[in-house]
């Protein structure tokens, strides 16, 4: 009887808990006029899915400051994670003691409690709404009797698109954030019918690259990829996550508080929200990154930072150092590798002018605070009137940046007095000369001893180990080091993990692999070569640590990438299998991107000329970095790069069809040819690795086969650029059928001069 009880009154216990969930999260088809939420009730209503919930929620540093959204929901979400992707008046806030409510006329009302009234409703009073939902898509609708849509939250969007929502003008993206300042950025559709990012309302920072057209609308698919799509919803431009098509759960696409938009998904297991893809690839390049906090730089790890360069006076504001009213005159601090620009108010004023011109304009111009010169296409001079100045910082940067600043008076030590003359003439201490004399000889004979033992010390310490000389790999500075430090950090050159490519560990147990460039490059020009890659960082490229140059013996260090070098997983078939399409994809990008930034992101040219599988290695993540960039192998031998980017273009296209055909021909005659020959007779399955697993994307396909014919084009002036490259492979610009590449265009010249010979004889 007592155990009976006991089940009784644990089942009604269990029963009030359920109860009291269903109270507090109410997932219901259809939300009845009337229906009401409150901050103090903590409430939800909650699709029947359950991956979504409406309710109030508080996403700022003020306890008092609620707004009312839309919400991921999922139990496989944690709730930190739980990323809000709706509300309700884009960033209205209200009190604790306010609710949201669909009242009876139909509307969606939010009452607040501090100023006792409506702060945002729905534009549906008595337009016949009989109820609301909030779908299992994420999208909260009103409805009338019919089941017609009259308002949904997907039209209305704040600063987030979900898969199968649309954005179409005027309707935009207004990116959140705490400080007021700098939530200025936008994402627009213009009249012209392309994407742009804006700050403020008069600076544009990014757009789509598709062709004109009206009535076009932004769509993000549930696979992954955002397009713009026309009236009979065919998409005329798009961009893919880097996991596109792959099996994922959740995704959504925002306009961040730093100004990019980016795609995110879902990663189970590491139970976190991954960004597959975004628009600015270069933060640095986002308008205002920085705001007033100074300019954007990259740190070690590859995230932006923002700096001040000036001397900053008791504030947390970045100013540049000129009042506009010096007493005392102006003068100009020059900064290299920084390009700056003004924010409040945006607009420069660009003439044409040398260095020294720009520099003198502003000094002359007493309304000019700092002077920006850049000469990538024609030598500008960009002026700017303003304190509030930003910009970014990296050393491929070429421009040269002048900040004006008051020329303080000369520093005056009031405690320092001329000393009154000496009455009496002075008198020769001989004990003192003769202390001193002896004391200089014995400070003298103790240096000299010092300095013997420390370089005893240090030949000892050289023959047992690798000196301690070695800098930081965190260094600016390159590692220099002799031929007897390359044997003893690669163990005698016993790890090989490549062609002449060895792997080695400094004394700090940082991993190294050392290339034997088997070289016999002139010292000068070696030196003053690996000096200019040093300087040279990008995430997809292996970043030059040091280098050896002794005698005939020439060496580089670069950093260490865990899964060596491409070629052994083209050409082993168990590794093979690791390369799914998505992976090879993803590898042929980063390669392109690299080699773009070598043609055009540096400070002058830098070409590769040694473009192949052998010298793209892979991390632990099987991404892509390219290594030995700016030399070359001319008869076996390594030489410093003068090769065109043309010639970088061509190795590119061959890499491309290594990667999707899985073949290593040398020549890549035979293998262009047939690879041609099955793309033109609509057989491009078979040109496809068939140890790949996974399957592959049709529409990425025909892009990578495409480019890489344009690449492989004979009249090397049909070939594009390594940008334009790069764009197709992400989706971001189109590419036109290709013409029969060079391995056809030779096979027609030599068809031809056979037919010209036996006519001739004929």
């Amino acid at each position: 009887m007592l155990e009976q009880d006991e089940c009784l009154l644990r089942s009604r216990f269990l029963l009030c808990i359920f109860i009291g969930f269903l109270i507090h999260s109410v997932v219901i088809a259809e939300i009845p006029l009337g229906s009401k939420l409150s901050v103090v009730d903590n409430d939800y209503w909650v699709s029947s899915n359950g991956d979504f919930a409406l309710g109030f929620f508080n996403i700022s540093d003020q306890p008092n400051q609620f707004s009312v959204g839309i919400r991921f929901n999922s139990k496989s979400i944690p709730y930190s994670q739980q990323t809000v992707v709706w509300v309700a008046g884009a960033h209205v806030t209200v009190g604790d003691m306010s609710y949201f409510e669909l009242t009876q006329e139909g509307e969606l009302v939010l009452f607040d409690s501090l100023k006792e009234g409506s702060v945002w409703t729905s534009p549906t009073r008595n337009r016949s709404v009989s109820s609301a939902a909030l779908h299992d898509s994420g999208n909260l609708v009103l409805m009338d009797r019919d089941q017609n849509i009259i308002w949904q939250s997907f039209d209305n969007p704040s600063d987030t698109l979900l898969p199968g929502q649309s954005l179409v003008a005027p309707n935009s993206l207004r990116a959140a954030s705490k400080d007021p300042e700098s939530s200025y950025y936008s994402l627009h559709m213009n009249a012209s019918g392309h994407l742009e990012l804006h700050w403020e309302s008069n600076v544009i920072y990014w757009t789509s690259e598709n062709p004109s057209a009206s009535n076009l609308s932004a769509f993000l698919t549930t696979s992954g990829a955002f397009e713009l799509r026309d009236r009979s919803l065919k998409p005329v431009w798009s961009v893919f996550g880097d996991d596109h098509n792959d099996s994922v759960s959740y995704r959504y696409l925002r306009l961040d508080g730093d100004g990019n938009l980016r795609l995110y998904s879902w990663v189970e297991t590491t139970r976190s929200w991954r960004s597959v893809w975004q628009a600015v690839e270069n933060q640095c390049k986002v308008f205002a990154t920085c705001g007033q906090l100074g300019v954007c730089v990259f740190n070690d790890s590859g995230s932006a930072d923002c700096r001040c360069p000036f001397e900053v006076t008791g504030t947390n504001k970045c100013l540049v150092p000129y009042e506009k009213e010096c007493e005392s005159g102006s003068s100009m601090i020059a900064y290299k590798n920084i390009y700056l620009y003004g924010i409040y108010p945006p607009d420069d004023t660009v003439i044409t002018s040398s260095l020294q011109q720009c520099e003198q304009l502003c000094l002359n111009d007493t309304q000019c605070t700092v002077a920006t010169f850049s000469n990538s296409r024609t030598p500008q001079c960009s002026i700017k009137k303003t304190e509030y100045v930003t910009g970014y910082e990296d050393p491929s940067v070429s421009s040269t940046s002048f900040v004006k600043r008051c020329s303080g008076p000369f520093a005056v030590n009031p405690n320092l007095t001329k000393s009154p003359p000496s009455e009496l003439p002075p008198r020769l201490c001989v004990p003192c000369l003769i202390g001193a004399a002896t004391a200089t000889f014995f400070i003298f004979v103790i240096l000299q001893l010092g300095i013997v033992f420390f370089i005893c010390r240090r030949k000892s310490s050289t023959r047992k180990k690798v000196t301690l000389a070695f800098t930081s790999p965190n260094s600016k500075g390159l590692i220099v080091l002799s031929f007897s430090e390359i044997k003893s950090l690669t163990g005698d050159f016993k790890n090989q993990i490549g062609p002449k490519m060895f792997k080695g560990l400094l004394p700090n147990n940082h991993q190294i692999a050392v290339k034997d460039l088997n070289a016999s490059i002139e010292e000068r020009k070696f030196r003053s070569a690996v000096l200019k890659m040093g300087s040279i960082h990008h995430k997809n490229l292996v970043k030059l640590e040091g280098y050896c140059c002794e005698f005939d013996h020439r060496f580089l260090v670069y950093e260490y990438a865990k899964n060596g070098s491409l070629d052994k997983y083209i050409d082993d078939s168990a590794l093979c299998r690791k390369l799914t399409w998505r992976k090879r994809v993803e590898i042929c990008s980063s390669v392109a991107k690299a080699i773009s930034y070598l043609h055009s992101g540096c400070r002058e040219f830098i070409s590769h000329g040694n473009l192949k599988c052998e010298n793209v290695m892979l991390d632990e993540n099987l991404g892509a970095k390219v290594t030995e960039f700016g030399f070359a192998r001319v008869d076996g031998n390594a030489t410093y790069c003068g090769f065109s980017a043309e010639k970088d273009v061509e190795d590119f296209g061959k890499l491309v069809l290594t990667m999707i055909t899985g073949c290593r021909d040398h020549e890549h005659v035979e293998l262009c040819e047939w690879a041609y020959k099955e793309w033109m007779e609509e057989r491009v399955a078979n040109v496809v690795d068939k140890r790949m697993e996974g399957g592959y994307n049709s529409q990425e396909l025909e892009r990578a086969l495409r480019i890489a014919f344009w690449c492989l084009q004979m009249d090397e002036r049909r070939r594009p650029s390594m940008g334009e490259v790069a764009r197709v492979l992400d989706g971001t610009l189109n590419v036109d059928p290709p013409p029969p590449p060079l391995a056809f265009q030779r096979q027609l010249q030599i068809d031809d001069s056979e037919e010209n010979g036996s006519e001739s004889e004929a």
